[in-house]
């Protein structure tokens, strides 16, 4: 699978589980570190688990993925999945506004989620 359909496998699962401000970044042009960054808020500790869960599944189930690395899992305010190829990343609002990592990587490519996202 390529970089940009695990991002919507990421997308589609976040989505699903009610994350809030879900993005996308392509940053392959930008960095070695990955080619996606997803980005996804949650309300609580317990949907950022849920979220991260439901990501976990999707990745499993549909591309065959574990992440390499997890991180964040104990404070509950921001979870990071290190799938090599994309970083989901899921925060608490606060932690989200603090971190700003669409300002940070703002030169990267945002991913047009328009046909990924379901409506409201």
């Amino acid at each position: 699978m390529t970089p940009k359909e695990l991002a919507i496998i990421a997308v589609k699962a976040l989505d699903e589980k009610k994350g809030k401000e879900i993005s996308a970044i392509e940053i392959t042009d930008l960095t070695t570190i990955a080619d996606y960054f997803v980005i996804a808020s949650g309300t609580s500790n317990t949907q950022i688990n849920a979220l991260s869960g439901a990501v976990e599944k999707a990745m499993k189930e549909q591309a065959g993925e574990d992440p390499l690395r997890r991180e964040g899992y104990r404070d509950g305010t921001w979870v990071l999945l290190d799938y090599g190829a994309i970083i989901v990343h899921i925060f608490s609002q606060e932690a989200r506004e603090f971190y700003s990592l669409e300002r940070l990587w703002g030169d990267g490519k945002p991913m047009d989620l328009s046909g990924v996202l379901k409506a409201d």
